[in-house]
């Protein structure tokens, strides 16, 4: 099997499949896209990989991250949160997934979709970038910044400008592959 020509952070195989098959990829389904944005804020100070091996775990201990279900959570389950070893025990993070979920659901009432609001920004059309190095990639963005100041004021946790731009990268509206890489062009 010939080796394919990636971006220089997939790095073995986790990588390989989150970044052959989900990175950069234009999706329009609120739920996946919330799904990233729960793991983009649980990865506030950490790295990628971890979040990536554990986000079965994520996914059972936040009821598949089913937005209905997050808006609901009480004490209680914040407190069964803090005591599950499988997941991010932060609980400034966990508490942010409550206050999301809510101000994700208003977006949708708002806008028909998060994936119709998100894409306002850029008038619907993916930004492409064109980097021969990793170094070159930003970790975040005029777009990422003004982004991040509108999720706040929304009631956004965790959406900071370096965490918003790795999340429009995860959800496609950023294409940062690599000119090298064989997924450059792919949307």
């Amino acid at each position: 099997m010939e080796d394919k020509q990636r971006c220089d952070w997939s790095s073995n195989a986790i990588l390989n499949e989150y970044h052959d098959n989900e990175w950069s990829k234009i999706t329009q389904n609120d739920d996946y896209i919330f799904e990233l944005l729960i793991l983009e804020n649980m990865q506030a100070g950490l790295n990628w990989l971890t979040i990536l091996l554990k986000r079965e775990e994520f996914k059972k201990a936040f009821d598949n991250f089913e937005l209905k279900k997050i808006i609901s959570y009480d004490e209680n389950k914040i407190n069964e949160l803090m005591n599950n070893k499988g997941i991010i025990r932060n609980k400034l993070k966990i508490k942010s997934l409550i206050s999301n979920a809510k101000a994700f659901k208003e977006i949708q009432i708002q806008f028909g979709s998060f994936y119709n609001y998100i894409w306002t920004f850029t008038n619907n059309k993916q930004v492409i970038n064109n980097w021969n190095s990793i170094d070159e990639v930003p970790a975040e963005s005029d777009l990422s910044k003004t982004i991040s100041v509108d999720l706040r004021k929304r009631g956004f946790k965790f959406v900071g400008p370096v965490i918003v731009y790795s999340f429009l990268q995860a959800i496609g509206i950023i294409d940062d592959h690599l000119n090298k890489c064989f997924c450059k062009n792919q949307n």
